[in-house]
């Protein structure tokens, strides 16, 4: 009976460990499918570049939309890493070993979490089907791009760095050029192409974490067995070469490993060992030497998946798609120079509508930016202003579009003339709809009857009352339907050219003590967040009105004022040309008003800034402080009011969004108004006290 009983536990051990062992094996193999780690020849920098161009050479491409894949590998690789994961930590808690690989997995899973949630937003749905894919080969279907970067991670064993990425792209696109889509592409396909990686590694340690798991359990089992009851050991034996245990260097190795030594009753579980993987064809030391390679190579693949991961967060992706842009080379041919000393910003929006005209006319994307050189090259004397016919920026946002539209399509027969939206939209686009809403709105109210009102008044009412929600609904829909479109600057960002000089002003009062220190307090705020050598500060004085040319406390009041000026020029350039100044006005009668007082208040302060500007006219003012000859001859003037706050380096923007010629204004001579461009911007400034902007 004892015998019987403890044949039934054996054999109740045995199923239980044989179910975890088939469920844990039910992970892996949906998981790998027989995938191995993308792990080729490793390359050299010369090398990839070769084999860029051997790539460029083989593929085939089809630009027909594909079915969506990528979002389905990525949700698979998320399940396969989540649960490597967790049998990892029940190794953990089961003080069974794991291997080097599976301790990278464990420690840097938050890092894996993490990249797995940056491509969910990075990769939305239907964004990888509108890129060329490739039409053979064991990637048929997939993008190129990502084709390109499986190359790039598999021939560096999981290794990216920003050379070599850039020089194989390169030789790439000497044969066969990417569009601006697949280079922006390039870091989502990365990061997809590293957790494919992970995801076959995590397979790969699932597997072994698995086979060692149950070689420790029977290494328990047998030695238990020795211990407790010697006589079992050989029915332990043949229990455990019937349950079929894989023979792979995890399970033997860490059986050997387990097994106490191989005299008295372990004698015969290490012998049969032996003469198991001998009938294989292989020796236990071969098996356990191969499985510490692998351990090794897991380990330094896993090292470098991860920290390529993290790399993709540091490098500079716009600088990398302008150097592979060869739309970006071409657009640098720009006749009168501009383009290059433009910001990213407006670069990437001309990128942009190459790439919409190219995708809508059939051409390719250096077609498109070759008819836009072209074009401006050709039209640099034209009776359009020089700098701007002669800047691609003319044809591509400008006035000159629908001529390059022409131009597109006449260039081969195949091409058609590309359907871009509007830039601007008819005055009836707007007003239209908010007519039919007013009548369908007066309608409704007239007709569903109003009492002893006569019909007029209620119609009347109705229009008034519903047109000022009918222009609210078209606004709001208008901000949906109709995305902005930022003007285009130029790069500024190491500071404003002497040329472009500009001068920030606040026209105010002086009214108090404790109200001109909030005036200086204010304008030094500003300079710390806008500091650049070619702005200049300007606090615009007038007194209050008065009865009289002047009060007793107005002296007081104006030497308060340029003390305090003084003593930030002395503080922020005590060497240097003032950065700060004081211009203020007398009163003047005004027989209208019937008071004396600042000529035409905030008006006239600034008409007298720019004649001191424009032609070094002092009259106007009573009292200067600073070395005014700083203000001649600036290009532009910001002005603010009292309240109004200016964002850091938001100055620096406003000057580098005048200074682009497609904002210089242009003059209709017989009109004499601006017909394009800009004479004046206001764009939206916070308020500290909910006041208006920039007037």
């Amino acid at each position: 009976m004892t015998n019987l009983r403890r044949a039934f536990g054996r054999w109740l051990r045995l199923r239980r460990r044989l179910k975890r062992f088939r469920r844990t094996r039910r992970l892996i193999n949906p998981a790998g499918k027989g995938e191995g780690p993308l792990r080729a020849q490793l390359l050299s920098v010369e090398q990839m570049e070769a084999y860029g161009r051997s790539l460029a050479h083989a593929h085939k491409v089809r630009m027909e939309p594909t079915r969506e894949r990528l979002l389905e590998r990525l949700q698979s690789n998320q399940k396969v890493l989540g649960e490597a994961n967790d049998l990892l930590n029940d190794l953990v808690r089961e003080e069974l070993r794991i291997s080097p690989a599976g301790e990278w997995l464990l420690d840097n899973y938050h890092v894996i979490e993490e990249q797995i949630q940056l491509a969910r937003r990075h990769l939305p749905k239907g964004y990888s089907r509108q890129l060329p894919s490739l039409s053979l080969g064991p990637l048929r279907g997939l993008p190129r791009v990502y084709a390109l970067t499986i190359e790039a991670v598999s021939h560096g064993d999981g290794r990216i760095d920003g050379d070599t990425l850039r020089r194989f792209i390169a030789a790439y696109q000497t044969v066969a050029p990417l569009k601006m889509g697949e280079l922006w592409a390039v870091p989502i396909m990365l990061r997809l192409a590293l957790l494919e990686n992970l995801r076959r590694m995590a397979a790969q340690v699932m597997s072994d974490g698995a086979d060692r798991r149950l070689a420790s359990s029977w290494a328990r089992t047998i030695n238990r067995a020795a211990i407790e009851s010697p006589g079992d050991v050989v029915l332990t034996v043949a229990d455990m070469a019937r349950s079929t245990p894989p023979l792979t260097g995890a399970f033997v190795s860490e059986l050997t490993r387990r097994l106490d030594g191989r005299t008295g009753p372990l004698a015969l579980p290490s012998a049969w060992l032996e003469q198991w993987v001998a009938a294989s064809g292989y020796r236990i030391d071969e098996l356990v030497s191969a499985e510490s390679q692998q351990q090794a190579a897991d380990q330094v693949s896993i090292g470098n998946s991860i920290g390529s991961l993290r790399f993709l967060a540091t490098m500079d992706w716009k600088g990398f798609v302008e150097d592979m842009s060869v739309v970006d080379r071409r657009l640098r041919e720009d006749a009168a120079g501009i383009y290059g000393q433009m910001d990213f910003g407006t670069r990437d929006a001309y990128r942009h509508v190459i790439e919409k005209i190219a995708r809508s006319s059939g051409a390719s994307e250096d077609e498109v930016a070759g008819v836009a050189v072209t074009l401006a090259r050709d039209h640099a004397a034209s009776e359009v202003p020089r700098q701007q016919s002669a800047h691609v920026g003319y044809w591509l946002l400008d006035a000159g579009l629908d001529q390059t539209l022409d131009v597109v399509a006449r260039t081969a027969p195949g091409y058609r003339r590309a359907r871009l939206r509007p830039q601007r939209y008819p005055l009836w686009a707007y007003l239209i709809p908010i007519a039919a809403f007013i009548a369908g709105a007066t309608w409704a109210v007239s007709s569903s009857g109003y009492g002893d009102i006569p019909l007029w008044i209620v119609v009347s009412l109705s229009i008034v009352i519903f047109s000022e929600l009918g222009i609210a609904l078209v606004n709001w829909l208008a901000t949906l339907l109709v995305s902005p479109r930022p003007l285009p600057r130029m790069d500024f960002s190491t500071g404003i050219p002497e040329a472009y000089r500009s001068v920030v002003a606040v026209p105010t009062m002086l009214s108090s003590i404790r109200g001109i220190d909030g005036l200086v307090e204010g304008m030094e705020v500003r300079f710390l967040a806008n500091r650049d050598a070619q702005l200049r500060f300007v606090l615009l004085t007038d007194f209050l009105d008065a009865p009289t040319p002047s009060l007793p406390e107005d002296e007081e009041l104006l030497a308060h004022a340029a003390a305090e000026i003084e003593r930030l020029n002395r503080r922020y350039a005590p060497e240097k040309l003032d950065r700060f100044f004081l211009l203020h006005r007398p009163r003047q009668w005004n027989a209208a008003e019937g008071a004396w007082m600042g000529y035409e208040r905030k008006r006239g302060k600034l008409s007298a800034l720019n004649a001191l500007i424009l032609e070094g006219e002092h009259a106007p003012f009573m009292r200067m402080v600073g070395d005014v000859s700083a203000l001649r001859h600036a290009k532009y003037v910001i002005t603010l009011d009292t309240d109004t706050r200016l964002p850091r380096d938001a100055a620096r923007e406003f000057v580098a969004t005048l200074a682009h010629p497609l904002n210089h204004p242009v003059i209709d001579p017989q009109r004499d108004v601006v017909v394009r461009g800009y004479g004046i911007l206001q764009p939206s400034v916070g308020s500290s006290l909910g006041g208006g902007g920039p007037s």
